[in-house]
């Protein structure tokens, strides 16, 4: 994926376009832990408050941000789609993205009606917006790989996940009928987890995993049709919802059963890499994969057996899946970002990229990540725990913060105090 050849400066986009919205996904984590001490094993009850919440602040504060950055740097490198003026682009959807998920947080926590309508305008004006942008440039390529095709189903499933919160949050507002409010709730969740987070992942995990663990292909029945099944499966329980209520049961299984597959297999060609060391990516991957399993499985024996008491554990196992990918990525993607960048720009000293981020930091977080997983799973019974999950999540997110800082931090002294290469110089000895 991050191989050098054909991947040239003007491709790709500023650093600062990245690190500045994985910086919000950051700090919008260090909230979500710091909320968790306040609302403890409410968060367990999926009709209050307290889950709403914590949902939102996770899916949209923090995975949203994360992944956002990841598609603008990914999007040239994957499918070489290039995004003209991302900087102002990035600015534009940070200032939006973090008005619209305050307001939508203070909403739920206050029940007032206008603060829905600034988030409605907030998100919708910069979701759509680079949703729309990407799409429509990812549509326009001649040629796709099982990768970028199954990136435009996610940011499919990304636009109609919007519009589904657009008329729930109008709804809050006062400003819509709410007849379909129920209805909509589900499948804005099905679309948020399954459609856009889920295939976004799986999508750019078809070339990533290959690439980097030198593993072998994904069978095409995965890459090929797991994307295009899923977003399929959810337009079909869309329309069930209003013409065939009946039919959803026809579908919604198939999601688990396609993303628990899709986990299975990752695992395996994981377990088949060419590259025999372990470092602590693998161990964010092996733990996401396995959470993804585990969590469709509950999720299926709660779904055919009404046995809602899984349900925590589930959502809880989901989330483990996204933050350990989300994890892994990062770690690849930080230190090579803040090398390629110095490198393209002629610089004559650059960090190596084990001295942007040594291997050993990987590593301890993965421990603090793995233990705030189990802490989670364990305060459904014993709801003291709690609150050490509370404070490994608030760990976890500072520490992921204070190495994208760091990064940035050793880009600037580097552009500050390093020489460019002179072609001059070569002409001399020459």
């Amino acid at each position: 994926m991050f191989d050098q050849n054909g991947l040239s400066l003007d491709q790709a986009p500023p650093v600062q376009v990245v690190f500045g919205l994985f910086l919000m996904g950051s700090l919008f984590g260090i909230i979500a832990g710091l909320s968790l001490f306040y609302y403890r094993t409410d968060i367990y009850d999926f009709s209050s408050t307290a889950a709403i919440v914590m949902t939102h602040l996770l899916a949209l504060g923090v995975m949203m941000s994360f992944m956002l950055g990841a598609l603008f740097q990914m999007l040239p490198v994957i499918a070489g789609v290039v995004l003209e003026a991302p900087l102002p682009k990035a600015n534009i959807i940070r200032f939006l993205l973090f008005s619209g998920v305050t307001t939508l947080l203070l909403g739920f926590v206050y029940h007032a009606p206008f603060l829905f309508l600034f988030a409605s305008v907030f998100l919708g004006s910069a979701l759509l917006y680079i949703g729309g942008i990407m799409l429509i440039r990812l549509r326009k390529l001649s040629h796709h790989s099982a990768s970028s095709k199954g990136m435009l189903f996610a940011l499919s499933s990304l636009c109609i996940l919007v519009l589904l919160g657009l008329y729930l949050a109008l709804t809050h507002a006062q400003l819509a009928v709410g007849d379909y409010f129920l209805q909509a709730r589900k499948l804005h969740y099905n679309f948020g987890l399954f459609g856009w987070m889920g295939l976004l992942i799986a999508s750019i995990s078809f070339q990533t995993v290959e690439m980097f663990y030198v593993t072998p292909a994904y069978p095409k029945i995965i890459s090929h049709y797991l994307p295009m099944g899923t977003f399929l499966a959810l337009l079909a329980m869309a329309f069930a919802t209003v013409f065939s209520p009946a039919m959803i049961a026809l579908f919604q299984p198939l999601l688990y059963i396609g993303l628990a597959l899709y986990g299975l297999i990752t695992l395996l060609r994981l377990s088949q890499r060419k590259r025999p060391l372990a470092d602590a990516t693998i161990w964010f991957w092996r733990t996401g994969m396995g959470s993804l399993v585990l969590s469709m499985l509950l999720l299926l024996v709660a779904y055919f057996t009404e046995a809602d008491a899984l349900l925590p554990s589930g959502a809880v196992l989901f989330l483990s899946f996204a933050l350990s990918v989300l994890f892994a990525m990062l770690y690849k993607i930080i230190p090579f970002l803040t090398w390629f960048h110095l490198n393209s720009q002629g610089y004559l000293t650059t960090p190596m990229m084990h001295e942007i981020i040594h291997p050993k930091t990987a590593k301890k977080h993965f421990f603090i990540h793995f233990a705030m997983v189990v802490s989670l799973l364990l305060s459904q019974t014993a709801s003291w725990i709690i609150f050490a999950a509370a404070a490994l999540m608030l760990l976890s997110f500072i520490w992921i913060g204070y190495q994208i800082w760091h990064a940035h931090k050793l880009y600037r002294h580097t552009q500050e105090n390093s020489e460019k290469f002179d072609m001059g110089m070569m002409e001399g000895v020459s």
